[in-house]
């Protein structure tokens, strides 16, 4: 075959492997100065994982970009390449909810890639005590889906922790009715409450009568659909792939957008500094009176912050009192959020603020 315009294959393949040896020797330079930034880093205390200072890198990475890679392309590979960087400067280990298969884990390893330690836990409020303890550096956990709204696991687990939201990601969920028998056989569904939440119409039109039964992770739900006749899984294809389940349906999400947002947590000394386009997630009480709620609001809307999720639940703490849990635009140490929570802070019975950090702007695995 013919090289494009009339171009000497050979000649374009030697010209590759030039680059090849540039980008080898350029990519040591850097690993040796991320090496050193390690050094400093234990020295002075610094953290490995930077939000803030990973949301600039890719911002100039972007500016620089005249293609043809496109953005996402050269992220991806930006973020393995800093994943390598993290395990020069200090081994990094992130404990993630679910086993590998899982959404969480694929969620965390698109985020840090493959040069880190990971460590699975079968429950979200055990990745939260793992990071307390320093077992892990740093724990993702889901907190929110777009078909079927918030993680309440999560929510109940920060408010017995003292550990802040750092860094958020979006990972798009595509479902899959896996099993080993044929699906006329299948007499029962195992996967994660939220998961057949994010189904329900499917598995009404096309499994009336096949009984679903609830399990801690989608993980456990394609474990047990290897060890049982009749029995079928709804979770991931990398779930299908470890049990070697076949997939008998895809993509049986009833949101063909189905987005699960998850969020790094740490402790609050690795807060993410300012970027210019954060979130700021908050958790505060107030008694059951009229116009409670409106009168919290009244600051955002006076300083023009747009708020994003909003939700309530009794505190546990207190008879009659509620908890509501908001994501507002902005970092807490802008003037006008840190304003605005002032504000808010003097009708409220408590408030905590749960994190500010980058917002992400698309899912990892687009």
């Amino acid at each position: 075959m013919s090289a494009p315009s009339g171009e000497d294959l050979g000649s374009l393949r030697s010209q590759i492997d030039a680059l090849d040896r540039d980008l080898v020797a350029n990519l040591n330079r850097r690993a040796e100065v991320a090496r050193r930034i390690g050094a400093a880093k234990a020295t002075q205390g610094g953290a490995i994982f930077v939000p803030h200072r990973e949301q600039e890198v890719f911002r100039k990475l972007e500016g620089l970009n005249t293609g043809p890679l496109p953005d996402h392309s050269l992220r991806a590979i930006w973020r393995e390449v800093m994943s390598a960087s993290f395990a020069l400067e200090r081994p990094l280990t992130i404990c993630h909810f679910g086993q590998p298969g899982a959404f969480t884990h694929a969620a965390a390893r698109l985020k840090f890639g493959a040069s880190v330690s990971y460590t699975s836990v079968e429950g979200i409020a055990t990745v939260f005590q793992e990071v307390e303890k320093g077992h892990a550096d740093y724990g993702v956990v889901p907190i929110e889906n777009s078909t079927d709204g918030s993680i309440t696991d999560t929510i109940d687990a920060f408010l017995a922790s003292n550990l802040r939201i750092i860094n958020e990601l979006h990972l798009r969920v595509r479902h899959h009715l896996m099993s080993r028998s044929p699906r006329q056989a299948i007499k029962r569904v195992y996967s994660r409450h939220t998961v057949f939440g994010q189904c329900r119409s499917w598995l009404a039109a096309n499994m009336p009568g096949v009984e679903l039964v609830e399990l801690v992770s989608t993980t456990k739900a394609a474990e047990r659909a290897t060890e049982e006749d009749g029995a079928a899984a709804l979770g991931s294809s990398d779930a299908a792939t470890a049990f070697g389940l076949p997939i008998l349906a895809s993509d049986i999400q009833d949101n063909s957008n189905n987005i699960t947002r998850f969020v790094v947590i740490a402790p609050p000394e690795r807060a993410a500094e300012p970027t210019g386009n954060d979130k700021t997630s908050i958790a505060f009480g107030v008694q059951d009176r009229p116009g409670a709620l409106y009168d919290c609001l009244v600051p955002f809307h006076r300083a023009g912050i747009n708020l994003g999720r909003i939700e309530s639940r009794p505190s546990r703490r207190r008879a009659w009192e509620y908890l509501f849990f908001i994501d507002l635009s902005g970092h807490q140490r802008d003037p006008a959020v840190s304003e605005a929570l002032a504000e808010l802070a003097k009708g409220t019975s408590s408030l905590e603020v749960l994190g500010s950090y980058p917002k992400a702007d698309r899912p990892l695995n687009d």
